[in-house]
């Protein structure tokens, strides 16, 4: 993989060089070396589950501060649906917005909009386009990521029309062309809850370049908007989403949107994997479309959100009640293929061990001797994962075998009884005869 942009990152003066990193990342993107953790850049697909893990907050999201909105006369705001879930229910909507428009947002776009109008572009493409079962959404980036790097085989499955956020902001840019404002003066930020949206947005797939401008975590916009909130009356600005867009920002929120007979709705990394590991092995082909949302509970469960995830799931379906399910089609000046990818997304060989087939065999055959030579308890404490990710870093050149404390240990034992025995021998003029 050229030149990479990862928004999650490392602050080596907070790591302990614990393993719990290693243990949780899905692509085994994270070693520990010389006490400290090391993001192998090629592998990380910045879902950012080493951040919610991390006890030391040693690994962090890169976004913009909320004062970059500064440099644009028109800066438009992209609330995810996840912010409203984010404070009490006594806070409307509208307060919401309104808020965001008191911090200096010129206008408010609503990403539940964008929700909608994916979900009439998605139900078309598939009318039209014959996929591979089960589809697979393309909603979360760091689901889309991990299919790149580890499941090359499934971008087939994937359905290439862009999501809620960059749809959002492809429209807000439009709206205030139309209304006569320079579009080069329009700024778009994304609210975030997920680090993996900065990424998309710096590193785009399928589309050349992002329409936002920028990306502000909820959790750093959280105080400013509360405490604008506490000032701001209901009722002064109508809401243009419905609960049915709002309703993405959990799990099954797409789903239930579509016209199929068996969808599968996945949140959590650790699942994702498990089910795109069924998909590559031929299972699942009795189900239509499959959801993946790498964050537990979906996005709600975000590392750069506030609010327990719990307390965020039950009111988005609040949220979702209060404003119904119904939504306006598409207005028919919008063509659907306008949101479809532009760009073909190209698999990445980072977990390739050679480029050449019959070498990456030998490899193969290597690493698996190496791999049943370790005691496969997958402790950790050599710096990988796994005995297998250890013995991948051994045929790479990476690491060696006595990075195992346990083979460290065997050596050292055969040392010391080596040593032993040669200690008891004596010079045949002073010992006895041999």
């Amino acid at each position: 993989m050229a030149a990479y942009f990862h928004s999650v990152t490392l602050e080596k003066d907070k790591c302990m060089g614990c393993t719990n990193c290693i243990k949780r990342c899905p692509t085994e993107a994270i070693r520990v070396r010389e006490g400290k953790a090391k993001i192998i850049d090629e592998r990380c697909i910045d879902c950012g589950e080493c951040i919610r893990v991390c006890h030391n907050h040693a690994k962090r999201a890169l976004t913009d501060p909320l004062e970059i909105i500064k440099a644009y006369p028109y800066p438009v705001a992209l609330p995810a649906p996840t912010l409203y879930s984010q404070f009490s229910h006594k806070f409307k909507v509208d307060q919401i917005i309104q808020g965001l428009l008191n911090l200096g947002f010129f206008r408010v776009w609503e990403v539940a909009r964008g929700a909608e109008i994916a979900t009439q572009v998605l139900v078309k493409y598939l009318e039209n386009h014959a996929l591979p079962k089960p589809v697979i959404s393309a909603a979360c980036p760091a689901v889309l990521r991990l299919i790149q790097v580890r499941y090359p085989e499934l971008l087939e499955h994937v359905i290439p029309i862009e999501s809620p956020m960059e749809i959002s902001a492809r429209l807000a840019k439009k709206e205030l062309e139309e209304e006569g404002y320079p579009v080069e003066q329009v700024g778009v930020f994304f609210i975030s809850p997920c680090a993996a949206k900065v990424t998309s947005v710096k590193n785009p797939l399928g589309v050349k370049k992002s329409q936002v401008d920028g990306v502000i975590a909820i959790s750093d916009i959280y105080g400013p908007l509360l405490a604008q909130l506490a000032s701001t009356a209901s009722g002064s600005i109508q809401p243009r989403a419905s609960g049915a867009g709002i309703g993405w920002a959990v799990i099954g929120g797409e789903s239930r949107l579509l016209p199929f007979n068996q969808t599968l709705s996945v949140d959590g990394i650790a699942n994702v994997v498990r089910v795109l590991d069924d998909i590559a092995m031929g299972k699942l082909k009795e189900v239509d479309f499959i959801e993946g949302l790498a964050c537990m509970g979906g996005c709600v469960g975000g590392p750069l959100t506030i609010e327990n995830s719990y307390l965020s799931k039950t009111r988005i379906q609040n949220l979702s009640k209060k404003y119904g399910m119904s939504y306006p089609e598409v207005a028919p000046e919008f063509a659907c293929s306008e949101f479809f990818w532009t760009e073909k997304i190209e698999p990445c060989s980072v977990l390739v061990l050679d480029e050449d087939l019959a070498l990456a065999m030998q490899k193969l055959e290597t690493l698996d001797e190496i791999h049943k030579a370790l005691p496969g308890l997958d402790c950790g404490s050599c710096g990988a994962p796994t005995c297998r990710a250890l013995a991948e870093d051994i045929v790479r050149g990476l690491a060696v075998e006595i990075d195992c404390i346990f083979k460290l240990r065997e050596k050292v034992t055969d040392l010391a009884e080596r040593m032993v025995e040669l200690s008891s021998k004596l010079p045949p003029s002073i010992g006895k005869p041999r």
